[in-house]
């Protein structure tokens, strides 16, 4: 697979974050992808997912399959 062009990319991160400066960004705006990346460094790598895994990632965020016990 060629590299994904993502300079079409509307790039957003929660508001509760804002101030925080440790943070990613989430661009759902691609035709069948969502990109992830660091907004410390927006010129950097990004990570790329199906629809179907960034729900399945955020749905498990939701239920606290990544909470440390």
């Amino acid at each position: 697979m060629g590299e994904l062009n993502l300079e079409a990319a509307e790039w957003r991160k929660a508001a509760a974050s804002a101030d925080v400066g440790q943070c990613v960004e989430v661009a759902t705006n691609l035709p069948g992808v969502v990109a992830v990346r660091d907004s410390k460094n927006p010129h950097g790598p990004a990570l790329i997912f199906t629809p179907g895994e960034w729900r399945a990632f955020v749905g498990g965020v939701r239920d606290g399959e990544f909470d440390l016990a």
